[in-house]
């Protein structure tokens, strides 16, 4: 042996980094990090690299991310864990080594061990509209969410993940998103396991054995939803109450039976469908289904209802008819029991784990029952899951396909789609409201009204029976999936929207203007409408303009004045194209009339306002409301309880915000010409001001003229004190 100079060590060290540079360009290799987010319908979530889910985000401001219904307002995530696993009978590794029974479990713990993610790509229908408020665009953040475009494409989004393992068994797994509105609230998915023999990120092949009795399945869990799951409390943020049912148990008796969307939703238990719903917490003193507010103003927060409905099982790798005896598991099971493969060199977990996918319950702790109907007894006895199998992860859905033998080159193909659907945020607001009401008044015995017109005197069947509408709610969500798929995704579609859309405060009025939209040359295109909000974007929207067929403004145009906004006040619009509906006649696919272009695309979540022209005499500044008194909602901006507005004040200078003791608190540049300023009473340390008197200073910034007049208004130095009053 020699020992190596320190030139000879420098050289072998480029080598050595050169064969990496080389050997990284041969084969395609994903971070286990690496997501994809897919935000064009009113469901929208994020998939990762290694082909499931584990939606914890981690960090100080941890939560469960995706599966976000109804993306209008935030806290609607809805996602918790998928499990996905594998199973496979006499298999024979790449080493050599032989194995009785061997599992696959997609999470990001085993990527580089026995999960190889080779390709996570977006693509696009088109290319991502741009949206500017008062100059700022506001859909720069989305722009990178797909990586291409592609004009054929049927759906809005398609993703394609494709992950090679260690069992030469690669999952390929494609997503379509559609913003259409009656088909935005669920996501298309295929899954093609092949045997490629393919058992890490390079090209070669270490195997070439047919795969015998492979079993694909997942367990998945849900929050159902953020918001809903805080208000509940007791780990329902990670779906510790969550409640499984199912349906589909005679799906071979009524697979070839036409459905339309006049078909009644209580004839469609025959859908193949696993979902679920927040449950009862035990530990709650009053029936939370529906995580009514409490503490706030009683709105129901978790109407969600989730979940998958399979739509497609190939008979066998050379008979691609769909098998209505698959899933040959479906049902409920235990969330974090299960058999952990550890680091995948033990055989007692594989078998463990092959003898739960071959639908023998882990621990006996789980069933092919409807886990709601077996264990809840009525309405208004709602018992905790958790109690049921003292499980704390809650309860997954539980699916598995197979058995199957797949041999080398060929593949199994697996459609299912992933849904959710209840009641809207106003039914939510109205129900909770009067729940409350009853809640606080023990003698408030109704009537209440039911769905069907009937009336109760128990506010509980009242609420309950209302949340509990999900139930259709999400089969027809399941309904329209199936159509979709079984027409070789060829829903009716929608107008484009307009490339480009610029809303503008301004003086007098907002003004908005847009693109002509890429369809407007169409036979069917239909016109614009603009939707508006007070306060918040969260909230509900109204139309404020329409043009084109069937609109009182018959003219197409591509502008909207509103004339309408008051000073003070936040605005936010949306602007969707729409066509006449004679695309969309026969009631098959979705209900029949006038279809719009996705509002996502074009929603802004940034507010414009009627700016006031600057003040003239600096004697004219008002502080509105003064004083400002927390619990005067009425008198305070709607949608923004802690702000006020300086007015009248010049068009460029400096507000500094004092206590009364001379403390600064806030710096204020106004630079934008405007008499308006609002503040959010929060100070430049981020802390929400108490009750007491303040002082605001005015400093004019830069001499200024009126155009009309010509008029020195005021110079450049000048300065005014203005007192306001906080009560909290």
């Amino acid at each position: 042996m020699y020992k190596m100079s320190f030139i000879s060590k420098r050289i072998q060290a480029v080598v050595l980094l050169a064969l990496v540079i080389v050997s990284s360009t041969l084969y395609a290799q994903v971070p286990a990090t690496a997501k994809t987010y897919i935000r064009v319908g009113s469901l929208q979530s994020n998939f990762t690299a290694y082909g499931s889910v584990r939606a914890w985000t981690g960090g100080a401001n941890a939560y469960y991310e995706g599966m976000i219904w109804p993306a209008d307002y935030p806290q609607s995530d809805n996602a918790v864990i998928k499990r996905t696993w594998i199973g496979i009978d006499d298999f024979t590794d790449a080493n050599g080594d032989y194995w009785e029974k061997y599992g696959l479990y997609f999470a990001a713990d085993y990527v580089d061990q026995s999960l190889f993610p080779v390709k996570l790509e977006q693509t696009s229908k088109f290319k991502l509209p741009k949206l500017y408020v008062d100059g700022n665009d506001v859909n720069e953040n989305y722009a990178d969410d797909y990586d291409k475009v592609d004009p054929n494409l049927i759906a809005d989004r398609r993703v394609v993940n494709e992950i090679n393992t260690s069992a030469g068994l690669t999952m390929r797994r494609t997503i379509y998103a559609f913003s259409q509105q009656y088909h935005d609230n669920y996501f298309l998915k295929e899954y093609v396991l092949k045997n490629t023999g393919n058992v890490d990120y390079d090209d070669d092949i270490e195997l070439q054995q047919t795969l015998k009795g492979v079993y694909f399945s997942w367990g998945t869990r849900y929050s159902a939803c953020r918001e809903g799951a805080y208000a509940i409390g007791d780990g329902q943020s990670w779906g510790k109450h969550f409640v499984v049912t199912k349906r589909g148990e005679t799906y071979a008796q009524n697979y070839t039976t036409p459905i339309t969307e006049s078909t009644p939703l209580s004839s469609l238990e025959w859908l193949r469908a696993v979902f679920g719903w927040a449950g009862q917490a035990g530990r709650n003193s009053f029936d939370n289904i529906g995580a009514p507010l409490v503490k706030g103003s009683g709105r129901l927060a978790s109407p969600q209802h989730v979940g998958t409905v399979t739509l497609h099982v190939d008979k066998g790798a050379t008979n691609s008819e769909d098998d209505p005896m698959q899933p040959s598991v479906s049902g409920w099971h235990a969330g974090d029991t299960y058999p952990s493969l550890g680091n995948m060199q033990n055989v007692t977990p594989m078998k463990e784990l092959y003898t739960m996918l071959s639908g023998n319950p882990y621990k006996g702790l789980g069933g092919t029952n409807r886990f709601d109907e077996t264990y809840i007894k009525s309405l208004t006895f709602q018992k905790d899951p958790f109690t049921v199998h003292d499980d704390g992860g809650g309860t997954n859905m539980w699916v598995v396909y197979g058995p199957f033998d797949i041999p080398f080159g060929d593949s199994i193909v697996i459609w299912e789609a992933e849904g959710v659907n209840g009641l809207n945020r106003q039914m939510c607001e109205t129900i909770g409201r009067r729940w409350k009401e009853a809640y606080l008044n023990s003698s408030d015995q109704g009537p209440f009204v039911l769905p069907d017109g009937s009336t109760t005197k128990d506010k509980d069947v009242y609420k309950n029976t209302w949340v509990f509408t999900g139930k259709d709610s999400i089969m027809e969500t399941f309904s329209r999936a199936k159509r979709n798929f079984d027409s070789g995704m060829q829903i009716p579609q929608p107008p484009e929207p307009p490339g480009l859309f610029e809303i503008n405060s301004g003086g007098d009025k907002i003004a908005l203007k847009w693109d002509a939209s890429p369809s407007e040359g169409n036979t069917d295109f239909g016109g614009y409408r603009v939707f508006r909000a007070v306060g918040k974007p969260d909230t509900t929207y109204e139309e404020v303009f329409a043009c084109g067929k069937n609109t009182e403004h018959a003219e197409i145009v591509h502008e909207f004045n509103d004339f309408t906004a008051t000073r003070g006040f936040s605005y936010y619009y949306y602007l969707v194209a729409f066509n006449d509906g004679s695309n969309n006649t026969s009631g098959e696919l979705n209900p029949a009339g006038e279809l719009h272009s996705g509002r996502f695309y074009l929603q802004a979540t940034d507010p414009a306002y009627l700016q006031r022209p600057p003040g003239e005499i600096l004697k004219g500044i008002r502080v509105v409301p003064n004083p400002y008194n927390k619990g005067a909602k009425l008198y305070n901006y709607p949608g923004e309880p802690n702000k006020i507005t300086f007015l009248n004040i010049p068009a460029y200078c400096t507000i500094k915000i004092y206590t009364e003791r001379g403390d600064l608190i806030k710096t204020i540049e106004h630079t934008n010409g405007s008499g308006d300023e609002p503040w959010n009473l929060v100070s430049s340390t981020r802390q929400t001001i108490v009750s007491g008197l303040y002082i605001a200073y005015f400093e004019v910034t830069k001499d200024y003229i009126d155009l009309s007049s010509g008029k020195l208004l005021y110079k450049k130095g000048e300065k005014i004190y203005k007192k306001f009053v906080v009560v909290r």
